[in-house]
């Protein structure tokens, strides 16, 4: 990150001395800010916490960072979660939770509710707009992972791997296993990975609490996990979203084959339209593109209550990625010092890579590029983002634009 560092001119407070109100103020305006996904939340609240607040020195912002990257779930939310953690407790967690999450998830709560009034063929090609805002968005987060994660020939082979494994397997738990047999086989040939960062973090609670919270992680996991197609009602919402959740490596753009698999047609009630659709929209708001969870749950619940499906989809899917991170914060120092850790985060983030490549292909592209002007629309979408650097904003209203364009002129 290439922020100037004026953290020397300010006096670091120290945790624990800041107010639940306090941390909900500030992560409400980085909520409603926060543009540009998980790499450039990074980028907002190293700015916020360490240099301007100082709520945090950079040696512990660096280890929670590790932390955040080295568990499944969203980082950037579980990052957040974290600081205000440190800064006001338990309330403090919850608070900046819900000031960094909330905008984004009642602008997807709202784009559920109007989804079914919009109709006609200008709707439909906007609706197509979006799936075609995944493809430029997907397309354009492999190269920067794949350089980042797989940069060297061991970590390029297991990437190869999982595209191959996912791609051939028509089984919903396919990314799953891929994502855990690429953790062992860096504990196992990656050994040699860089060591994650070690430092004191001065966490309020102590192990104990950490392995209850573990705990109830792995009692909600292996219920989400074996009671398959027994739950109905909201039980059936909550299941594959705590599923995608807690297993899911890599930030948002991940969480799609994930999701997808569970909730889109055939396998799920969803149409695959709109699933494309709600994913291309999450791309133009603030916030942590998990948020897209109150959008599918919505979808999912006619027949109940849209906003208690939303609700429910929306806790289900960052409420493991919160246990895990509450739970490791005590645990974490012994953790690190182990030299298979480093490797397993290795291997997970390039089979992560491998699983996103095979999405590219099915479901995004084959759902979205149906002829030339869908594949210009993408290409152009693409290059805005990876030659002009422009945010994904951009690029929802080149491809809403374009699309429409194309439907009028028949």
């Amino acid at each position: 990150m290439s922020l100037p560092d004026n953290s020397a001119r300010v006096p670091l407070h120290p945790a624990g001395e800041g107010s639940p109100l306090e941390v909900l103020r500030v992560f409400l305006g980085l909520g409603l800010s926060s543009f540009g996904g998980p790499v450039a939340h990074l980028g907002f609240f190293r700015e916020a916490f360490v240099v301007r607040r100082r709520w945090i020195d950079e040696t512990r912002f660096a280890q929670l960072l590790a932390l955040c990257q080295f568990l499944p779930g969203p980082a950037s939310s579980q990052l957040g979660f974290a600081l205000g953690l440190l800064r006001a407790g338990w309330l403090g967690g919850l608070a900046a939770f819900l000031g960094f999450t909330l905008p984004s998830a009642v602008m997807m709560l709202a784009l559920a509710l109007m989804l079914p009034q919009v109709t006609g063929a200008l709707a439909q090609a906007w609706v197509h707009g979006l799936k075609l805002v995944a493809v430029s968005v997907v397309a354009a987060a492999l190269p920067g992972m794949a350089r980042q994660l797989c940069a060297e020939p061991r970590r390029a082979s297991l990437a190869a791997a999982a595209v191959v494994a996912v791609s051939w397997s028509a089984s919903p738990w396919a990314q799953l296993v891929v994502i855990a047999a690429g953790a062992l086989a860096g504990a196992l040939l990656l050994r040699d990975a860089s060591p994650l960062p070690t430092a004191g973090l001065g966490v309020r609670h102590g192990a104990g609490a950490g392995a209850v919270l573990l705990g109830v992680f792995a009692l909600l996991l292996a219920m989400a996990l074996l009671m398959g197609g027994q739950a109905g009602g909201l039980a059936a919402i909550a299941q594959p979203f705590y599923r995608a959740g807690a297993l899911v490596f890599g930030g948002g753009h991940v969480v799609l084959p994930l999701l997808e698999a569970s909730l889109a047609a055939p396998a799920g009630g969803l149409p695959r339209d709109e699933f494309l659709a709600g994913y291309g929209a999450a791309q133009a708001l603030p916030g942590p593109m998990f948020a897209l969870s109150a959008f599918l749950g919505a979808r999912l619940a006619q027949d109940i209550s849209m906003l208690a499906g939303a609700v429910t989809a929306l806790v289900a899917m960052f409420l493991p990625g919160l246990l895990l991170v509450a739970g490791a914060l005590p645990l974490w120092g012994r953790v690190v010092r182990k030299p298979a850790a480093a490797g397993a985060v290795a291997g997970v983030n390039a089979a992560v890579v491998g699983v996103l490549a095979a999405a590219l292909y099915d479901p995004v592209w084959i759902s979205a590029v149906r002829g030339p002007s869908d594949l210009a629309i993408a290409a152009v979408g693409f290059t805005l983002l990876v030659a002009w650097r422009l945010s994904a904003l951009w690029v929802v209203l080149w491809c809403l634009g374009a699309s429409t364009a194309v439907a009028l002129a028949g």
